[in-house]
């Protein structure tokens, strides 16, 4: 069985350290199921993202969207940050470190704004319980100072799109998350 923990500084977030099982072949691991994240909803689109050590991405979020992510090859450093008004982790950010060698997975609600970092050449996959919609892909300054991240890369990578974000406390109104905005 894998261990399923939640996050001990943003509420709603779950990570996943799943059952690794091998021999001489190799090795079989159950990255994801539905059932571990019982107030959740399935999973309707998997994507992919290779990118190159160096590479940033983020930060994103979304009004609607989950996103369960995983990295079979490389590192990335994962940062994440409550942007959810009124809930009780608000404000609070958390950064840690995903790969094919510790194999964790990560679920992160809606309203928590996600980006990661390509601490080396990387494999991501990631499954969202929404399908793509531009409406609902919104973001937020990389390098604001008061979610304060750790990327643990200098000099990044990133596309215009993530350098042109706005500070958290210039995110537009009616574009802010609030909590428990979706059932």
């Amino acid at each position: 069985m894998p261990e399923i923990r939640q996050s001990d500084r943003i509420a709603g977030v779950h990570i996943v350290e799943p059952s690794i099982h091998g021999d001489q072949r190799g090795l079989f691991i159950e990255t994801y199921r539905r059932e571990w994240f019982p107030n959740g909803r399935e999973m309707v689109q998997g994507n992919r993202s290779n990118k190159q050590a160096g590479a940033l991405v983020g930060l994103h979020y979304h009004l609607h969207q989950a996103d369960y992510w995983y990295c079979p090859v490389g590192t990335i450093r994962v940062v994440l940050h409550d942007l959810r008004d009124g809930g009780p982790t608000d404000g609070a950010t958390e950064c840690f470190d995903i790969s094919g060698e510790n194999h964790l997975g990560v679920f992160i609600p809606p309203g928590v704004a996600h980006g990661f970092a390509a601490l080396t050449d990387v494999v991501m996959t990631y499954l969202v319980d929404g399908y793509y919609n531009p409406s609902d892909e919104l973001g937020v300054k990389w390098d604001d100072p008061v979610i304060a991240a750790d990327w643990g890369i200098t000099d990044p990578i990133m596309s215009q799109r993530d350098l042109d974000n706005p500070l958290r406390a210039d995110l537009p109104v009616g574009r802010r998350p609030y909590w428990q905005m979706r059932t």
